[in-house]
C-alpha cells in the first residue's frame, strides 16, 4: 500500500515507519525536522529510513495546508498514520502556540487533505493524557475526557472532536489512538527513562515526582507499532458505528466511521520499579531528588486494551525488564558510536 506517516523524524514515527517499509509497503514521510530537541538524533533517525527504497521523504510543516496539499496529490497515500505532532506534557506550559500551531493547524490541514484526496484510513495520535482529572482505573475508551488537565492534552482532545467531524461530514474513517507511557530505542531526550539513563551514567541526580504513589502503563514502542499496523485494515464504518455500544467497538460513534482506541501494556507498574530495573540494567544506583506530584499531573495511568484485542486479536505484553534492557542496549551503542 501506499502510506503516508507525518512524524517519520519522531520516535514513534520512525518504528512504524521502517516496520511499514520492512512489510513491502511504499512509506512517504513527512516531517519538519524542528529543534525541540537534539536535531542530530532525528536526522539519524531519517537516515535509518533513507536506506529503504520505498521510502520517499518530505521535509514540511504539517501546518503548511498547501504544501500538504501538495504531498498528497503527489503520494496518493491510501492509508495516513498521523504522529507528527508537538509532545511533551511540561513543554505546554513553556510554548503553548506551538501546541496550537502544530496540534491543531497541523491537523486540520491533514484532514482537509484527506478530505480532498479521499483515502482509505486515517490513523492519528492521541494520548493517555486525554483522560486528565478521570480517576477511576484501568482508563476505558467510554470514560469522560472533558477535563483535560495540559495544554497537550486539550490540543489531542480537539484532535479526536476534529477527525469525528470530518468523519462525520466527509465520510473520512478516522482511528484515534491513545498511546500510553511510550518508551523503547531512539525515544526522545525529554522522556523520562531518557534522562534517567543519562543523569544516572553521569552520577547526576533524577528527580523524582511523587515515587511513592507514581505509577504508569508502560508500553515498549514495537506493542505500539504492532497495534497500528493491525489497526490498517480494521475501518470502522457507518454501518459499524451504529453497534458502537457492543463489546466489538465501545468507543465507536453512533453516526460516523470513526473510533477511539487505547493501546498500552495493560499493566500497571510502580515508577519506583521501573527505575530499579533501570539501575539493575545500568549496573548502577541512581541518586534520587524526590519532589511532590506536579499540579498537571496524575498519580496512575492504566489502559483497558480489551477494545483493541476484540478488534485485532493483538494485546501488548513486553515486560519492562525486556523493554528496559532493549533501550538500554540501544542506548549505550547509540552514544558510544557518536
Amino acid at each position: 500500500m501506499r502510506v503516508l506517516v507525518t512524524g517519520t523524524a519522531g520516535f514513534i514515527g520512525l518504528h512504524l515507519a521502517e516496520r511499514l517499509l520492512n512489510e513491502g509497503h511504499q512509506v512517504f514521510g513527512a516531517d519538519s525536522v524542528t529543534d525541540y530537541y537534539d536535531v542530530r538524533l532525528k536526522e539519524d533517525r531519517l537516515n535509518l529510513l533513507r536506506q529503504h527504497p520505498g521510502f520517499v521523504e518530505y521535509r514540511i510543516d504539517i501546518a503548511e495546508a498547501e504544501k500538504v496539499q501538495s504531498l498528497f496529490s503527489e503520494a496518493e497515500p491510501d492509508v495516513v498514520y498521523n504522529l507528527a505532532a508537538q509532545a511533551g506534557v511540561s513543554q505546554s506550559l513553556k510554548d503553548p502556540w506551538a501546541y496550537s500551531h502544530s496540534n491543531i493547524e497541523g491537523f486540520l490541514s491533514i484532514l482537509e487533505a484527506c478530505r480532498a484526496h479521499p483515502v482509505q484510513h486515517l490513523i492519528f495520535a492521541s494520548t493517555s493524557s486525554i483522560y486528565g482529572a478521570n480517576r477511576s482505573l484501568p482508563f476505558v475508551e467510554t470514560q469522560g475526557t472533558q477535563h483535560p488537565l495540559t495544554l497537550y492534552a486539550a490540543s489531542k482532545k480537539a484532535n479526536e472532536m476534529m477527525a469525528h467531524a470530518y468523519a462525520n461530514l466527509f465520510g473520512i474513517p478516522a482511528t484515534g489512538v491513545r498511546f500510553f507511557t511510550v518508551y523503547g530505542p531512539w525515544g526522545r531526550p525529554d522522556m523520562a527513562l531518557f534522562k534517567f539513563t543519562k543523569a544516572i551514567l553521569a552520577g547526576e541526580v533524577i528527580d523524582v515526582y511523587d515515587i511513592d504513589n507514581m505509577q504508569r502503563d508502560f508500553t515498549y514502542v514495537e506493542d505500539i507499532v504492532e497495534g497500528l499496523v493491525r489497526l490498517m485494515l480494521v475501518v470502522p464504518s457507518t454501518e459499524e458505528s451504529q453497534t458502537s455500544e457492543s463489546d466489538l467497538d465501545p468507543s465507536g460513534s453512533p453516526v460516523a466511521p470513526y473510533r477511539i482506541l487505547n493501546i498500552g501494556n495493560g499493566r500497571i507498574e510502580k515508577l519506583a520499579r521501573y527505575i530499579e530495573v533501570l539501575e539493575a540494567k545500568l549496573g548502577r544506583e541512581a541518586k534520587i531528588n524526590h519532589l511532590p506530584l506536579q499540579p498537571y499531573d496524575v498519580s496512575a495511568t492504566w489502559a483497558d486494551t480489551s477494545a483493541l484485542k476484540a478488534l485485532t486479536g493483538y494485546a501488548p505484553s513486553t515486560t519492562i525488564d525486556e523493554g528496559v534492557g532493549k533501550f538500554v542496549d540501544w542506548y549505550l551503542d547509540y552514544y558510544d558510536a557518536r
